[in-house]
């Protein structure tokens, strides 16, 4: 090997065979769900039954949330500039970062800081959340992931959490997660509800992923929905327009339910 060779442990391309961590795609294709390779990619081994899961779940959780994130806007914005497809898209995930979709991180750093404490202490979560709480107060920190704009209680945190609990994947960071919640009622007097970052914080750090990633799976999710609002600015609407992030309305199918 020179000085220029490096590796890599992600994938391996030969003649007719591409394999990613060591599965043959051909022999994924058809046998293992997307939200499984996904794991795969990012960790290394393939997902149990109760991982994969709850991978699925996240993935679908934050797959779009309307015409006013900052993404969508951007991305839109992009589009009806003339851009292509894939410019529009790009220019919606670079949108993606502290307050957009950062919130996992962060949230993620802060639940994994709390339960260190809790395990180095033997203390119950509520007492180190309060503690905690009692800290970032002082500091004048704020903890990532509680609170929303439009939900007052986010449907998506209760069902990944819900999800999570019947595939016995909820542990301390959940526990950590709800404990945080009843701690900032306490010490500032409002209830501000865990949101779909913050829960899916708590379950990356169930499944061991580093708060690093949390951005690239929101990224990873938001890109199906942001494909499609591309997609139609470009074949629905009129070029160069002025994009309002509030004076819209919804033009698709009336509320469905699952068969």
């Amino acid at each position: 090997m020179t000085e220029q060779t490096w590796t890599q442990p992600i994938t391996k391309i030969e003649p007719n065979k591409v394999a990613v961590r060591g599965y043959r795609i051909d022999e994924l294709m058809g046998r293992v769900p997307f939200a499984h390779v996904v794991y795969l990619t990012l960790k290394g081994e393939m997902p149990t039954e109760a991982q994969g899961r709850v991978m699925d779940a996240i993935l679908v959780s934050s797959v779009d949330h309307g015409a006013t994130p900052p993404s969508t806007l951007a991305a839109r914005t992009v589009a009806s500039g003339g851009a292509p497809l894939t410019a529009g898209i790009a220019a919606g995930v670079m949108t993606i970062n502290r307050y957009h979709g950062g919130a996992i991180e962060g949230c993620m750093q802060v639940l994994l800081e709390a339960v260190a404490r809790q395990r180095a202490s033997g203390e119950d979560a509520l007492t180190t959340a309060r503690a905690l709480m009692a800290d970032y107060r002082a500091q004048k920190k704020r903890v990532p992931g509680y609170g929303h704009r439009v939900h007052t209680d986010d449907p998506r945190a209760a069902k990944l959490f819900a999800i999570a609990e019947e595939a016995g994947l909820a542990g301390d960071y959940v526990a950590m997660a709800r404990a945080l919640r009843q701690a900032m009622r306490e010490t500032l007097g409002k209830d501000l509800p865990l949101n779909v970052d913050g829960a899916i914080a708590a379950l990356l750090c169930e499944m061991d992923f580093p708060p690093e990633m949390g951005n690239g799976l929101f990224a990873i999710s938001r890109i199906v929905g942001l494909t499609a609002h591309v997609f139609d600015e470009i074949v629905n609407q009129r070029p160069m327009r002025e994009i309002s992030p509030t004076a819209h309305t919804y033009s698709g199918p009336e509320e469905r339910t699952l068969a």
